[in-house]
């Protein structure tokens, strides 16, 4: 299960989303995106969850939790829409 991740720090790193997520199962991949221009994060992430199950015990729990004096947005990831890209 694919989760989005939002209003996460901007001075988050990678390993602090992984280990904010294994604690809830086996985390397949985690990609916290990052501005091409300035090299910080952007606050948001994606994180893939081995199971469903997991993935909505960790979307519950952290959705709208604090994590660094910030509220958390846990939900699942749409699909990317087929189209135009942005540059």
């Amino acid at each position: 299960m694919k989760l989005f991740i939002g209003n996460l720090p901007y001075d988050v790193t990678e390993a602090e989303v992984l280990q904010l997520f294994s604690d809830f199962g086996e985390v397949v991949n985690t990609n916290l995106v990052i501005d091409h221009f300035s090299g910080r994060p952007k606050g948001f992430a994606f994180v893939e969850m081995s199971t469903r199950s997991e993935g909505h015990r960790a979307m519950e729990t952290l959705n709208k939790q604090d994590y660094k004096n910030r509220q958390l947005v846990c939900n699942e990831a749409q699909p990317q829409k087929k189209g135009k890209k942005r540059r």
